[in-house]
């Protein structure tokens, strides 16, 4: 099914706030083979949510609608969509009852900042079973049209368990049969992975790229497909790109760099621990966001200060001295140090320049590197990042992460 969506908020248009939810909306829209053909993100002006709803009323099968729904006078997409549609405001008794009996409970006095929550347009159908998320859908000429929470986490809740399921009943009796899969890559260019798959695109399927920090993420996507990701097209397409990629391919779908990390070092029974100066602990964050981290990663140290670098690892002063703290020598150190120190089985350090100061010629802003040591191994690289310092720090992180992951593939 072909959508739109649309972002409503002040806090959008004016950048306090990243727009986040419709990133995550399309995402799981085309992980499911719909077709996001346009976003928008709309101040709490109600004629311009009015214009860009009907707009995407008229040329999509679906439209999803976040923000816009809460208790404050700003809040204003139910009164946009109401003039937008013609509809009336109702009293929804669902919601209206919540209200009370959460106000009950908290020894409230009045409702009535809160029962603004309650008035919705009518026809809409409220989608938390409870009633106590706000979102609903109106079906308008036929097409549904969902309103969620601006909210991430409340607008993820309602994307899964009611919008997503409810499409794929709508699209089962009427789209054409899609496959897809997501490949995910770490330590190629963008336009490598391009020249390598360039050919590909001319037997029927469609090929996408799309750059996320270190990665690179390669969608394969083929219509009319009756047996899905089974279709020999597919597979002989699925067979191309893993070939093609190598060992630059670390995952598919909902893989993550350190999830395949998390799966081989359980596989060997080997613990990781990290050593961080630039990223100052997002390696470690970004290890124990998988769950079961605690089976293979030990922990960490964030070592920013030269100090902390020769009391907790045992970093020789005169490398810090001679080599300066951003080197090959000591990120080597630093891994060394970490087996040593924290007894684990593998350990992967990092310390670079994220600017935006502290650059110079010889060592520009970017400049990071990574060191590995296991089993008396010791290895180090050397890289050169562009963009913000967070960004830097990110791709630090990702490069890492990777770094472990085909050491424990070379084993």
């Amino acid at each position: 099914m072909i959508g739109e969506i649309i972002a409503i908020g002040n806090e959008l248009t004016s950048g306090r706030i990243i727009n986040s939810t419709s990133g995550l909306a399309a995402r799981e829209l085309f992980l499911r083979g719909h077709e996001v053909r346009a976003m928008h993100t709309i101040g709490d002006v109600p004629e311009l949510i009015g214009e860009a709803l009907k707009t995407a009323i008229a040329r999509s099968d679906f439209v999803l609608v976040t923000g816009g729904l809460g208790a404050t006078t700003d809040d204003l997409t139910n009164e946009a969509v109401a003039e937008a549609l013609q509809l009336k405001i109702v009293t929804n008794p669902c919601v209206q009852a919540n209200i009370e009996s959460r106000m009950a409970r908290q020894g409230g006095t009045s409702t009535v900042s809160l029962i603004k929550l309650a008035q919705l347009p009518e026809g809409a159908e409220v989608l938390d079973d409870d009633c106590r998320i706000a979102g609903y859908l109106l079906r308008h000429q036929g097409k549904p049209i969902y309103f969620l929470p601006g909210v991430p986490p409340q607008m993820e809740i309602l994307l899964r368990d009611k919008v997503l399921p409810e499409l794929q009943v709508l699209d089962s009796a009427r789209a054409v049969p899609v496959a897809q899969r997501v490949y995910r890559t770490c330590g190629l260019y963008e336009i490598e992975i391009n020249n390598r798959l360039h050919n590909l695109e001319q037997n029927g399927v469609r090929i996408g790229y799309y750059p996320v920090g270190a990665e690179v993420h390669v969608s394969l996507t083929g219509h009319g497909m009756e047996q899905g990701v089974d279709d020999p097209l597919f597979r002989r397409a699925d067979a191309i790109i893993r070939e093609a990629l190598g060992d630059d391919l670390y995952g598919t779908d909902q893989d993550t760099l350190a999830s395949v990390t998390g799966q081989l070092l359980r596989r060997r029974g080997w613990l990781l621990a990290t050593a961080e100066s630039c990223t100052g602990g997002l390696i470690g964050a970004s290890l124990t966001q998988t769950i079961g981290s605690s089976r293979w990663f030990k922990g960490g140290v964030i070592v920013y200060a030269n100090a902390l670098k020769e009391e907790l690892l045992g970093v020789p002063s005169e490398l810090l001295v001679r080599h300066g703290p951003v080197s090959a020598e000591v990120a080597r150190a630093m891994a060394k140090g970490t087996v040593v120190r924290l007894g684990c089985d593998i350990a992967v350090s990092a310390t670079g320049i994220a600017g935006p100061g502290g650059g110079s010629e010889d060592k520009p802003v970017g400049t990071v590197y990574l060191g590995l040591c296991h089993h008396e191994t010791i290895s180090d690289r050397l890289c050169h990042f562009t963009g913000s310092r967070r960004q830097i720090q990110e791709k630090t992180a990702q490069t890492a992460m990777d770094m472990v992951r085909r050491a424990l593939l070379s084993q």
